[in-house]
């Protein structure tokens, strides 16, 4: 059994991401890009355990995730939609391997978005974002998640690859090897990756035409 939180705050990111800020939990330590076991409080819901990354920074005096919700399936992320502030979460164990090792380029696909999230929050705090680059695909504009923080961050480096709408200053599509080659610089080493399964496998085909080693590719797939 995790640890009991209260919700402070529960607000929409986009048309269907939420934002969910909770106590923090005694004695929990997580690394950026880290994610843990949440369940809801509520009777027929405490053993439905769901992973989330943590968007908050470890030295937060809360904790915070950003989640893709599913309307359409009756299961957690639905329920997520009807709590409230003063609502309580079950918080377990903390894993996940992503975590930052140097310079690179970010590589996204929706929700896979969250570790690095608090990756690049960790490294802004630190006045470290330097070459760092994310490309992100999504769907449409409207399902881009932070758009207007991540521009302000990394302004030309920050990338949107969008698969089902045509916009000017958007690349449309998916994420090819010419795009990975387009935007690879000499001083981004690594390459963090996180999304959907075949997005993931796609891309790492793509690195792998590219010369990239894998030891420069750090990844987490959900």
């Amino acid at each position: 059994m995790g640890q009991i939180v209260k919700i402070k705050s529960i607000e929409h990111l986009t048309h269907d991401v939420l934002r969910i800020v909770a106590e923090k939990p005694a004695n929990l330590s997580y690394e950026p890009g880290q994610a843990v076991d949440i369940s809801i409080n509520k009777p027929g819901w405490e053993k439905e355990l769901r992973a989330f990354t943590f968007t908050s920074l470890p030295e937060d005096d809360h904790i915070e995730f950003s989640i893709k919700t599913y309307p359409s399936h009756n299961g957690v992320t639905n329920q997520l939609l009807s709590l409230h502030a003063g609502d309580e979460l079950i918080v377990g164990d903390v894993f996940g391997d992503i975590h930052y090792k140097g310079e690179g380029i970010f590589i996204a696909g929706g929700a896979g978005v969250t570790p690095f999230i608090a990756i690049l929050k960790h490294l802004e705090k630190n006045k470290k974002i330097g070459k760092n680059k994310l490309i992100f695909a999504n769907k449409t504009k409207s399902d881009i998640i932070l758009e207007e923080k991540f521009n302000k961050l990394l302004g030309e480096n920050f990338i949107n690859v969008l698969s089902n709408e045509e916009i000017a200053g958007y690349e449309h599509g998916f994420i090819t090897a010419e795009l990975l080659k387009k935007h690879k610089g000499s001083e981004n080493a690594f390459f963090y990756l996180c999304g959907p399964q075949p997005m993931m496998e796609a891309i790492e085909k793509h690195l792998a035409l590219l010369g990239i080693a894998k030891e420069f590719i750090v990844r987490e797939a959900f």
